[in-house]
Order: structure tokens, then sequence, then C-alpha cells
């Protein structure tokens, strides 16, 4: 297997996104429709934030180059798009899979509000976090621990079908903005 798959440009990381629409990923909307709940959801609460939101938009695009690796799927997506959409999107991207086991470990309610998929897919990442992996990872995310939440959060609560969604081309201005503001290319 070669390197990581990098994405060069908008135009790419658009067409990537939009082949989200035939998959479903195990869970009961397509992934395109679910990158735009969560997205939708983080622009919501965190409008202040545009690289919080767009991390929403893409958090799941590993699991589009790289179907069949729900372990591997987060390191994929932010390898992808760290040149283009820079450190901090690739670092909550990287990081949303870790978060969920992180909420598992510190929030005894946070399971049971899990999809099934999801569940499962905790298994492959991972599991429960232990409290050396908790502090590790606390540690790690520094000042982003409250985005990483939120991201997670967006995540699972972005999987509702029939939902209205904005359309993928409403994200391109964000998406641009991010790019440019990464040195990425538009």
């Amino acid at each position: 297997m070669g390197g990581p798959i990098r994405i060069g440009d908008l135009e790419e990381l658009v067409r990537v996104l939009a082949t989200g629409a035939t998959l479903d990923d195990g869970e009961p909307v397509p992934l395109l429709t679910h990158l735009l709940q969560c997205a939708g959801r983080l622009q919501a609460t965190h409008p202040r934030d545009p690289e919080l939101v767009v991390a929403g938009l893409v958090h799941d695009i590993g699991s589009v180059l790289v179907p069949d690796d729900p372990a591997g799927h987060a390191r994929h997506g932010a390898a992808a798009v760290r040149g283009l959409l820079g450190d901090r999107v690739a670092r909550l991207v990287r990081g949303h899979a870790q978060a969920k086991r992180y909420l598992v470990a510190t929030d005894p309610a946070y399971r049971a509000a899990l999809s099934h998929r999801s569940v499962v897919t905790l298994e492959a990442q991972g599991g429960t976090m232990r409290p050396e992996e908790i502090r590790a990872f606390e540690a790690a995310a520094g000042d982003d621990l409250d985005a990483l939440v939120a991201l997670r959060q967006a995540d699972d609560a972005a999987k509702v079908p029939g939902a209205p969604t904005a359309p993928l081309a409403s994200w391109r201005p964000l998406l641009e903005q991010v790019s440019s503001a990464a040195g990425g290319t538009a």
C-alpha cells in the first residue's frame, strides 16, 4: 500500500465528500447526509469556530477514502485534509474517534446514546479508555478538548433520517475561508 491519501484542492475535496451520498457506513443516513448534519449542528452551536465546523463536515472523509477501516478512518481523514485545511482541522478529525472512547469513559450515560454502529466501531477503535489513556488524551487535546467533545457529540447526533441539511455547495465559502487561512489551495 502507498502512503497516505492527500486531497490537493477544494474541487477534489467536494468531489470526495459528494461520493458519500452513496455510502451509509452502517448508519441510518448516507455518509454525506451525516457530514452535512454534523457541520450544521456545529455551525449552530459554535458559529465563531470555522475550523471546528469544517472538521464536522470532513470528519469521516477517511471512511470514503479507505472504506472498511473504522479503526483507521480518523487517521486517514486527517492525513488527507491536513495540507488543504490545516493542522487544527486535521487534529480534530484525527481525534474524533478517540473522543468517543473518552466520552464513554468519562460520562456514564454516553455509551447508551451511541448508535449500534458506533458501539461496534468503538471496540475496533480500542474500546473504553483506561484512566492513563484519559489523562494522555486530555493532555494531547490541550485547548481543543472542548472542541473535540463538541465534534464527537455533533457526530453522534447527526444521524437523523429526514432532518434538513444545507446542500454541500453552500459550505464552499467556509471551506475556502479555512483553506485560505491554512495556506491550502482553494
